[in-house]
């Protein structure tokens, strides 16, 4: 079992810097997902720990070892990858137990490890196929398999599941949480989906363009996103944000899109009170909106007339895209409601979840709790 520690990290393939300024200490037994759109420097931070590229500046630590100059196969890791990369000429079984064989291995040896592995697995009536003969779903559990049987300090995922189809895929996240509990080993994990990040993750390191935005654990990430990208990376559907400027009338204060006008709750109002008058991005969750015949108990209302552009029912809810103006913006709200496109329909923002941020530096203006 290990930590692992990004001591200030870059990497720079010529004019491009893919990682910039990494600094993070990921906990022995902890589960970090990397996460971000493709080509923030997820899957390259990832290759750099493994030692499948080489630093450009910095220092990676597994442990208390500097293993900057140590070889892939010397770094007590184990990786995973998208491609399961399994050789199809052999048995489960000797796709497992080829790494071990490489480090020679006791044959009695190998032979617990494996199996062991894969009742763990649920795949122990699976060893004497070849990889054609299985599922993709049982193709990825082969290749954990083979990590498992390695016994690493620290395991290795580079988007495993973006393969599979969406049912597998949430199976497959729910067993890889349940194969962290069981094992207590340090996993660190890439996706580009943040729902695998908010459902596996001890923590969420958030990437953009090759810089770290925030570290934090899903709740906090959720509740309290340090920017706009933060904001609107995290949660599905995104959050809603708008063009505002906040105001002040009849000693209140309000948040105005130009279309519409919501009050900022009183618990609310000394923490901007300063941008009184500026401009600012008004930001609310899809799920912070309610159709106004459908009110969440113990909320601080705010009413918007809207009018429905597109409805999706999702039969435990129903999105909607509604239009304040020419501004489009979406609501999760009670599947009871009965509206559809071209009507017109009140809802009520959530204020007590509201979020407001910089509109030049894009960073929030939240207090952080």
């Amino acid at each position: 079992m290990a930590s692992v520690t990004f001591d200030h990290v870059f990497k720079r393939f010529g004019d491009v810097i893919a990682v910039n300024d990494l600094s993070i200490t990921v906990a022995d037994k902890e589960f970090l997902v990397f996460v971000g759109p493709s080509g923030c420097g997820k899957t390259t931070s990832l290759r750099l720990l493994a030692g499948l590229e080489e630093i450009s500046d910095g220092r990676i630590l597994i442990g208390d070892r500097v293993v900057n100059d140590v070889p892939p196969k010397d770094r007590d890791i184990a990786m995973v990858f998208q491609s399961y990369a399994l050789y199809p000429h052999m048995s489960v079984y000797d796709n497992m137990a080829f790494g071990l064989k490489l480090r020679k291995t006791p044959k009695a040896e190998i032979d617990k490890k494996v199996k062991e592995a894969a009742d763990l697995l649920g795949i122990g009536m699976l060893l004497d196929r070849k990889p054609k003969q299985l599922s993709g779903g049982q193709r990825q559990r082969v290749a954990v398999g083979r990590a498992i049987v390695r016994d690493p300090a620290v395991f290795l995922f580079d988007e495993p599941l973006s393969n599979l189809d969406a049912k597998l895929r949430v199976q497959t996240r729910a067993e890889i949480s349940k194969l962290h509990q069981r094992l207590g080993t340090t996993f660190i994990y890439v996706t580009h989906d943040q729902v695998e990040a908010m459902t596996m993750a001890s923590r969420i390191a958030v990437m953009k363009d090759g810089l770290l935005q925030q570290i934090d654990t899903p709740q906090h990430l959720y509740d309290h996103p340090n920017n706009v990208f933060v904001a609107g990376f995290i949660g599905s559907p995104s959050m809603n944000f708008f063009d505002a400027t906040m105001v002040e009338q009849d000693g209140k204060l309000f948040v105005d899109s130009g279309t519409f006008k919501v009050q900022v709750p009183d618990k609310r109002v000394a923490t901007y009170a300063p941008v009184k008058g500026q401009k600012v991005v008004f930001g609310i969750r899809p799920e912070d909106i309610y159709a106004a015949e459908f009110p969440a108990p113990g909320i601080t209302p705010s009413k918007v007339s809207t009018e429905v552009d597109v409805t999706e029912l999702m039969g435990n809810e129903i999105f909607l895209y509604l239009l304040s103006g020419k501004k489009s913006f979406i609501a999760r709200v009670d599947p009871r409601t009965r509206t559809h496109a071209g009507e017109s329909i009140d809802v009520l923002f959530n204020m007590d979840n509201m979020h407001i941020f910089d509109p030049q530096t894009e960073k929030t203006l939240d207090a952080v709790d």
